[in-house]
């Protein structure tokens, strides 16, 4: 019994690790960036997409949570600082549409045992998908009833989802890719930990 527990205890010491490395990454991801108004392009999407894809539904959300908890308790790790008063800038929703990306992207890959490209793809799509609708309605809503600077629905639309759905769907397709490859090789390492 005592053998088990640790076994378990191990495990989730590595989960946790792997859960803090792609915290990490999206951080990172924030200030690789190329600014739009309103709400800039950034490369987080990339790594809370890979979270999903390669950590699994519970641990690419909580990866992308806890991103979300570290920026919010204060430290800069947002595109413009951190802090609780981070909820009330226009690209807050995105953050949390971060989250539900990776639960449904990750829920998505689950379902195959062995999945192919077109499968990370859609898994991928699906979560961008969660990610605008969560960011977009935010946009309007913190532009339109807290900021000072009304938008109105086909500015949003323009500037929180049409700009950005080439490179989205780009990033979505470069997921498939490294999805492909990866998810195998971590799926066989995160077996061997049981």
């Amino acid at each position: 019994m005592e053998k088990a527990a640790r076994l378990k205890s191990r495990i989730s010491t590595k989960e946790m690790i792997l859960c803090s490395l792609f915290a990490a990454l999206i951080a990172i991801g924030a200030f690789i960036k190329v600014p739009v108004p309103y709400v800039p392009f950034t490369m987080q999407l990339m790594f809370t997409t890979l979270a999903g894809i390669l950590l699994g539904s519970r641990l690419g959300a909580v990866s992308a949570g806890l991103y979300v908890a570290i920026g919010l308790i204060g430290l800069p790790v947002f595109t413009k600082g951190g802090g609780i008063g981070y909820i009330f800038q226009p690209s807050f929703g995105y953050l949390l549409g971060f989250i539900a990306g990776a639960y449904i992207t990750g829920k998505i890959i689950e379902r195959y045992e062995k999945p192919g490209f077109v499968q990370i793809v859609g898994a991928s799509l699906a979560g961008l998908c969660a990610v605008y609708l969560a960011g977009v309605p935010y946009l309007y809503m913190i532009s339109n009833f807290i900021m000072d600077n009304p938008m109105g629905a086909k500015a949003v639309l323009t500037y929180g989802l049409v700009v950005f759905l080439p490179g989205d769907i780009t990033t979505c397709i470069i997921c498939g890719f490294l999805g492909t490859r990866l998810v195998p090789i971590i799926r066989k390492e995160r077996r061997s930990w049981k």
